[in-house]
C-alpha cells in the first residue's frame, strides 16, 4: 500500500473544539484555541453546556432560569468571539451553547455534531473525593476516539 508522504497541511487540525465550563480558567483555553486554530488555518468550535444535573435533582425548576444561565454564559464570552472572529486564519467560528447532563449533551450534541480532530479544554483541578465519583470532564474527553484532546493546565 502506497501511502502518500504527510505534509504540514495534512499534519494540522480542520475542526477544533473548545470545551469550556465558565470558570475563570476558560479565558486562558479560548485563548489557546484561538492560536492553534489560526495556526491551522481551521474551523473553531467554542462548545458549552449548562449543567442542568443540579437543578434536575431539586426536582422542579423555572425553565426561565436555564434561559438566564445560557444568556448570561453568552454574555460573558462574546469579547472572545469577537476575537477570534476578527482572526484572519480561522475559516469558521461558532458558539454551541447546550443545556443538559454535561458529559452525555457534550458527547451527543456537540462533538458528535462537530466531529472535531481537536479537543482543547481546561483542567479544573476536582478534588480526590470528586474525582472519584465523577471523574473528570478533560478525562472524559481525551477517551473521544479519532480525536486529539489538549488539556490547558
Amino acid at each position: 500500500m502506497n501511502v502518500p508522504a504527510p505534509n504540514y497541511q495534512s499534519l494540522g487540525y480542520d475542526r477544533i473544539l473548545v470545551a469550556v465550563d465558565g470558570t475563570p480558567q476558560q479565558e486562558l483555553v479560548i485563548q489557546r484555541a484561538i492560536i492553534i486554530a489560526a495556526n491551522n488555518n481551521a474551523e473553531l468550535y467554542i462548545g458549552h453546556v449548562v449543567d442542568a444535573t443540579s437543578l434536575e435533582t431539586a426536582g422542579s425548576y423555572p425553565l426561565e432560569l436555564l434561559g438566564t444561565l445560557e444568556k448570561s454564559f453568552r454574555e460573558g464570552i462574546a469579547p472572545q468571539i469577537s476575537e477570534a472572529e476578527q482572526e484572519p486564519q480561522i475559516r469558521k467560528v461558532e458558539l454551541i451553547v447546550k443545556i443538559g447532563r454535561v458529559r452525555e449533551t457534550l458527547r451527543n450534541e456537540i462533538i458528535d455534531v462537530v466531529k472535531p480532530d481537536l479537543i482543547i479544554c481546561g483542567a479544573l483541578g476536582l478534588s480526590n473525593f470528586r474525582y472519584a465519583l465523577m471523574g473528570s470532564t478533560s478525562t472524559f474527553l481525551s477517551r473521544i476516539p479519532g480525536c486529539d484532546t489538549l488539556v490547558v493546565k
